[in-house]
């Protein structure tokens, strides 16, 4: 039961840094931080904003699989006993 709670926690800190790497893609894609390019080189490892914007989509997408895992989990757990 303890890995189901762990679990919850490591989805909703992949949901957050996720929506945190879009938002950050699209700031800087935007241009509100100054050039992109020098943006790019000083904050993140990515060669371009799509591909940080990518990245984030993706943690986000493995944050709501792990904690829909981790839901079905404790249903599963509740309705056995």
């Amino acid at each position: 039961m303890i890995f189901s709670h762990l679990t919850r926690i490591v989805a909703f800190l992949a949901v957050l840094i996720g929506v945190g790497t879009v938002l950050m893609g699209v700031y800087i894609a935007m241009g509100y931080a100054g050039p992109p390019d020098l943006v790019l080189r000083r904050y993140t490892t990515m060669p371009t904003t799509g591909q940080v914007i990518d990245k984030g989509i993706y943690y986000a997408l493995v944050g709501l699989a792990l904690g829909t895992l981790a839901e079905i989990g404790l249903a599963v757990r509740k309705g056995s006993r």
